[in-house]
């Protein structure tokens, strides 16, 4: 399979396998049909064996799960776009949720997904994202692992006990950052964030498969309670498209990408985003295309797209817009100046009439060139349309191949547990002349090793106090001594014999 029939205007509109890495836009009100347009693009790179992540932010995309229900008007909307052989079938489809009711749960560690992201999730600001920048290099110091938000709570609690500490080795670090931090994984934790921090976390090559036909499995990840957090649903997002630029190796031009991966409600990735996380959005898309991987973005107006980063998509399906806003006028002019112009078409006008189903297409063809804009009756997806009963989703998620790795999470000792333990373990051993002196540590000694076992500093403290105690003795003695009135003078002497 060399390309996808995505609809059909004075000629079939293709998008060519070979340039489905070259990353795309669907766009369009809500009800003018995006959804189905995106179900066409992701059965049929299924179909080619893709493998294929999108988000769920209504529900109705999990009818790709199942096979839709024949009827006569999708015979005929086949019949009139051209597809040979229509019938309704299923895709392969694997459900992820984050918080682990609807799908496998989606994990990651504190440690893989960094202060800079982590600060998004919690919506901080620069000050107290630089306290997280403190905890992370403190961790990675003392080879403390950081994977869930108990390990950072603690990592935090060590931090304001010890701050004078850590501020001069470290940076400054005042206890109202401290304080807003873990006010913000309260928050995070009571929206039920707390389930994407630990173990097992995500691996990517369980994204990437195919199933035993040979299809690309569909990842869904359920989003209809996370998209009421804005910001964790776009850095969730933004780090596994982060995690692919990493991770996968250089391939350049295939013929058919390795993995594509749609972006639903983008705008939520730029709004609010600071200048350095666009560029970071910006190399990535123009980079990951290298790696064998389409990007697919999907919001109601172009411009939620910054220019930048829209000049990087060549494949664009765009919906009815309804000028009734200036802000909608605009964005009927900024969609029809970003297509190819068809002298047959006045694009900025056929934008506000298109009708439910239909949209203005142009992909790239030979040679990368993009096509005229067509309008287009976009094909009937083959799987349901709509979503799926809880049972119906059960059944999937009970045939899943990774079900037995990700169901059941993973606590195995890192920090909190460390941590934890080197506390009780000093607090068992009293009083302080009694416990065993460590070894005094190197010149590059452990931060960490000092405030919790002393070395240096606990040891000089120690003595301090065993030189104040002799020195109350002495003076007891010669109190003593002088009742008795007998000289320390003579005390020494008559010990010396």
């Amino acid at each position: 399979m060399s390309h996808i029939l995505i609809g059909k205007g004075e000629k079939p509109v293709q998008l060519l396998a070979r340039y489905g890495n070259r990353h795309g836009l669907i766009a369009g009100a809500t009800g003018t049909g995006k959804t189905v347009s995106l179900m066409v693009l992701a059965e049929g790179f299924s179909r080619m064996g893709v493998p294929v992540f999108m988000a769920d932010v209504k529900g109705d995309v999990s009818g790709l799960a199942m096979a839709g229900v024949p009827s006569e008007k999708l015979q005929q909307r086949a019949a009139l776009t051209g597809i040979a052989g229509y019938t309704n079938e299923a895709s392969p489809v694997m459900f992820w949720d984050v918080l682990g009711k609807a799908g496998h749960p989606v994990r990651t560690t504190i440690s893989e997904i960094g202060p800079s992201l982590l600060g998004r999730v919690l919506e901080i600001n620069d000050t107290q994202t630089g306290v997280l920048e403190i905890v992370f290099k403190l961790a990675d110091d003392e080879g403390l692992l950081l994977l869930d938000l108990d390990d950072l709570r603690a990592l935090l609690g060590l931090v304001l006990d010890h701050r004078k500490e850590i501020s001069k080795q470290y940076g400054l670090v005042s206890p109202q950052s401290v304080a807003a931090i873990q006010r913000a994984l309260l928050s995070l934790e009571r929206e039920g964030g707390d389930g994407l921090f630990g173990e097992p976390a995500l691996a990517l090559e369980d994204l990437m498969r195919t199933d035993l036909g040979g299809r690309g499995i569909i990842s869904i990840l359920v989003a209809d309670q996370i998209i009421l957090k804005p910001r964790l649903y776009s850095t969730l997002l933004l780090w596994l498209l982060s995690e692919l630029f990493e991770n996968l190796p250089e391939v350049g031009d295939l013929e058919k990408p390795r993995m594509v991966f749609f972006f639903d409600e983008a705008h939520l990735l730029f709004d609010d985003a600071p200048p350095m996380l666009r560029r970071r959005v910006e190399q990535v898309v123009r980079i990951i295309r290298s790696k064998g991987v389409g990007v697919y973005f999907c919001s109601q107006f172009p411009d939620d797209v910054p220019n930048e980063i829209l000049g990087q998509l060549g494949n664009r399906i765009q919906h009815a817009l309804r000028a009734y806003t200036p802000r909608d006028q605009k964005s009927v002019k900024t969609a029809a100046e970003t297509f190819v112009a068809n002298p047959k078409l006045d694009v900025a006008q056929v934008i506000s009439q298109l009708g439910v189903g239909e949209a203005l297409v142009s992909t790239l063809q030979e040679k990368g060139v993009p096509m005229p804009v067509e309008r287009a009756l976009i094909c009937p997806p083959r799987c349901r349309m709509g979503a799926i009963a809880p049972e119906e989703r059960a059944a999937v998620r009970s045939r899943s191949p990774v079900g037995s790795k990700y169901d059941w999470p993973v606590n195995r000792e890192s920090a909190y547990e460390i941590l934890s333990r080197r506390t009780l373990e000093r607090e068992a051993d009293t009083p302080v002349f009694d416990q065993a002196q460590p070894e005094e540590p190197s010149a590059g000694g452990s931060l960490i090793g000092d405030l919790l076992w002393g070395t240096k500093r606990r040891q000089g403290m120690v003595e301090a106090m065993a030189k104040q105690a002799a020195l109350e003795r002495s003076v007891a003695k010669r109190e003593i001594s002088k009742s008795r009135g007998v000289t320390a003078s003579e005390i020494s002497r008559y010990r010396s014999k």
